[in-house]
């Protein structure tokens, strides 16, 4: 039985459910969306985040971008929310939103120098002047490759199927890392394989590239509870203001 796109990104929604609660990403952003009259969510992926403020009656403007067709289907069943089908760099909006967020390590999509500039400049440019911009990314230090790669294949339902999924890490060079993830049977026999690149940056190039699109750090913590960046720091995650 095939495991379509469309099966994919519903099924990304059963795996990875947005739950708001303290201490987690989802919780984190939650906080900062929920006190901004306007928000922009860059790589909204199926919309989880912009449906739950929804429905807890956030009364602003709310907005996602996302290039993948398949999760935006998902995500246009909410009518009350703008969506646009794209790339960071291509977000058509200017001057118009308190809060931008990017919120599921989507930033380390943003491959290359160029991907990373780009993008930043276009959030920045739909910010209003004092706009936040709320993301985290992978703390290279931790090597999270390395987990992937030697993780057992993970059980999980979906349409009352009994499915698993595993990843394959291809190559690691200079912080770029090529993946691919398979969803099949318990036998392990593959319904589908997505593969993907992902960019690790470190802080210091992480905040210049900031400072280039014209963000200004206010805070950087190595965990969504509010701790400090430190040896032994999973994530980077970032609060920037539009300078």
């Amino acid at each position: 039985m095939e495991f379509t796109e469309d099966d994919a990104a519903a099924g990304y929604d059963v795996t990875n459910p947005w739950r708001a609660e303290p201490g987690t990403s989802d919780g984190f952003y939650t906080e900062f969306a929920t006190a901004a009259r306007s928000v922009l969510d860059v790589g909204c992926g199926t919309g989880q985040m912009l449906h739950a403020l929804r429905e807890q009656g956030h009364p602003g403007r709310l907005a996602g971008i996302d290039p993948d067709a398949a999760a935006l289907r998902r995500a246009r069943r909410r009518t009350d929310v703008e969506w646009v089908e794209g790339p960071a760099a291509d977000i058509p909006w200017r001057g118009e939103f308190a809060l931008a967020t990017m919120a599921n390590n989507a930033f380390q999509c943003l491959v290359t120098d160029a991907d990373i500039a780009a993008s930043l400049t276009a959030v920045r440019a739909a910010l209003i002047d004092g706009g936040q911009f709320v993301f985290e990314t992978r703390h290279p230090q931790a090597r999270a490759w390395e987990v992937w790669a030697a993780a057992e294949p993970a059980p999980f339902e979906y349409g009352g199927r009994k499915l698993v999924s595993w990843w394959h890490v291809e190559s690691v060079a200079d912080g770029v890392v090529t993946f691919t993830e398979t969803v099949g049977e318990p036998d392990l026999t593959p319904l589908r394989t997505d593969r993907a690149t992902l960019r690790f940056l470190d802080v210091d190039p992480l905040n210049a590239a900031l400072r280039r699109a014209g963000f200004a750090v206010e805070h950087q913590y190595g965990d969504f509870r509010g701790g400090p960046l430190t040896a032994d720091s999973r994530s980077i995650v970032t609060v920037a203001r539009a300078a």
